[in-house]
């Protein structure tokens, strides 16, 4: 396994999935919660950004940090999510469609990989925009409280059903990218 300093933000990424769930656990006044978990998010969320960035720059990228870095994001998304559910401030079926996403659309890109074909199923603009929707609406909705008049919650909800919508929209994007291949195989 290299060492090297985006992989270890990749590392640090899943660190912090433990803090965004386990502040709502220690007896925290919930607003404190709220802050924290939103703040371990936000850092996730830039160093997903800024791990990517640097291997390209450094020229570090590796297998294995191609591997982690998504393992890492899904598995921050998935715990944030199953966390806002618990809170009541998701409904559960847009956690399983984002997460049933993920799952699905990471078994196909693996699939399409050993069949040599991952070129299908690569990253989309679509993709990009769904991510970019989800990681502004999951600190909103962790955050919880309004900021002055901004009703931050209000926000969150609408921004994470724009992401449900692009989760959806994106799978069916790479399903069709790869059907051609799917129906070769399986024909």
């Amino acid at each position: 396994m290299p060492i090297n300093v985006p992989t270890l933000l990749t590392w640090a990424r899943i660190v912090l999935i433990p803090v965004v769930v386990g502040v709502y656990y220690i007896g925290l006044p919930i607003a404190e919660a709220n802050l924290y978990a939103t703040i371990a998010f936000v850092l996730a969320a830039v160093t997903d950004w800024f791990d990517g960035w640097l291997a390209r720059k450094l020229n570090q990228t590796s297998a294995f940090g191609a591997f982690l870095d998504p393992v890492a994001d899904k598995l921050m998304v998935a715990a944030a999510l199953v966390v806002l559910v618990q809170l009541g401030r998701l409904d559960a079926i847009l956690a399983f469609i984002i997460i049933g996403r993920e799952i699905t659309i990471s078994a196909l890109r693996e699939w399409m990989a050993t069949i040599g074909a991952q070129r299908s199923v690569a990253v989309s603009m679509i993709g990009k925009l769904k991510t970019t929707a989800q990681m502004v609406a999951i600190p909103m909705l962790l955050y919880h409280d309004p900021l002055g008049i901004f009703g931050v919650h209000t926000a969150g909800v609408w921004l994470i059903w724009i992401a449900a919508v692009l989760t959806v929209w994106s799978m069916i994007y790479y399903m069709r990218k790869a059907w051609p291949e799917i129906s070769r195989i399986s024909g």
